[in-house]
């Protein structure tokens, strides 16, 4: 048990459970704001003057909040439809992997072209796993139609 206190004790629906089920619901959303400040997305502090700048990177970081978080999203149901899961970061499985350790997995992953024809390295079984719940368009990105 624990409390909670609101500042809206003038609305009538706002009972205990309905704040509660309210504050439960921020979760998701403070997770993601915590993916926005974290070092491995904004390596470096940016300085902008103009406003307008101000406002157009907060609308680039939060559309890069909602692709991770479709991303997310749209892996994790694939995952649940097929019953499956990836490895996370110990190596054990899980059906709730974030994108960002879908991120990191893919790090290692380059594009050589020698001698005119293009190779993508370090591609391994792992990978062509997890390409499976990501989608076509990922799949053909690595050029596995």
């Amino acid at each position: 048990r624990f409390v909670l206190a609101t500042n809206g004790v003038d609305d009538p629906s706002l009972d205990g459970a309905r704040m509660l089920r309210e504050y439960k619901a921020q979760q998701p959303t403070e997770r993601g704001f915590r993916f926005l400040k974290d070092p491995l997305f904004f390596t470096s502090s940016v300085f902008l003057k103009s406003p307008a700048r101000i406002a157009a990177l907060a609308l680039v970081m939060g559309l890069c909040l909602l692709v991770y978080t479709l991303a997310q999203r749209s892996l994790r149901q694939a995952l649940d439809a097929a019953k499956q899961t990836v490895p996370n970061q110990a190596g054990k499985p899980t059906a709730k992997p974030t994108m960002r350790w879908m991120f990191q997995c893919f790090q290692s992953i380059h594009l050589v072209t020698l001698s005119g024809m293009r190779h993508i390295v370090n591609l391994t079984e792992e990978h062509l796993w997890i390409l499976r719940f990501l989608g076509a368009p990922c799949r053909n990105y690595y050029f596995l139609h």
